[in-house]
């Protein structure tokens, strides 16, 4: 499926985010508090997006995307050219469930829009827990249902209206479909906050973002 959406995944988050979801990596890279001589992981790359940011905001840090896309790998590694940054970042074909990393390598991990396609949470979120170093974070961005009040009910007005029309016409509706069912099936952020405590995971941040539409998550391995 995300094979199929690939030329079209970048404008497609562009669009049904009105353009919110560049702040919303930012803040998640952020939350990394990565140093020089850092290496993070990005898991669910896609098309590179976040790792590109990391590679932009840290230029003495190494970056490892993973995905199980091969067409959006080939998208993200010719962003990676363009941007001459594939002395620092390196895209590999791979999963959550099973990332085949030894124990403890990295500084910081992300996962953005992607934990709510990983059949096991639990197990993806004690993989990514197993391969970042002990007091380091994890941040985690997903996408949510919009929270209640006059601005929450915009906000779902447009998620519930507008988004499954623009949606369809960029993605194809079959794709669309799985998107939106996707993020209707994700837990509320209380309860998805409480599967990263289970699971290795001191959970610092469990933040809002574009009128609940989004939710910013930061667990310390512990």
């Amino acid at each position: 499926m995300f094979d199929r959406i690939a030329h079209r995944y970048d404008l497609l988050n562009r669009v049904l985010s009105l353009g919110m979801d560049g702040g919303w990596r930012r803040r998640a890279v952020a939350a990394l508090a990565l140093t020089p001589g850092s290496e993070a992981l990005d898991v669910a790359t896609g098309t590179a997006d976040v790792a590109l940011r990391i590679a932009h905001a840290h230029p003495a840090v190494r970056v490892t995307g993973i995905d199980p896309s091969p067409a959006m790998l080939a998208i993200g590694q010719r962003k990676l050219v363009q941007a001459r940054v594939t002395d620092r970042v390196t895209l590999l074909p791979g999963d959550c469930e099973r990332l085949p990393f030894a124990d403890h390598r990295f500084d910081g991990a992300i996962i953005a829009f992607g934990i709510r396609n990983v059949p096991d949470r639990a197990c993806g979120l004690r993989e990514l827990a197993r391969v970042t170093k002990p007091g380091r974070p994890v941040v985690i961005l997903e996408l949510a249902e919009p929270r209640a009040g006059m601005l929450g009910s915009a906000a779902r007005l447009y998620v519930h209206q507008v988004v499954p029309r623009v949606g369809a016409w960029l993605s194809g509706a079959q794709e669309y479909r799985y998107l939106q069912q996707s993020v209707a099936a994700f837990p509320p952020a209380a309860q998805f906050a409480q599967l990263m405590t289970a699971n290795g995971f001191h959970v610092r941040v469990a933040r809002s973002l574009g009128f609940g539409a989004c939710t910013l998550y930061v667990g310390i391995v512990q």
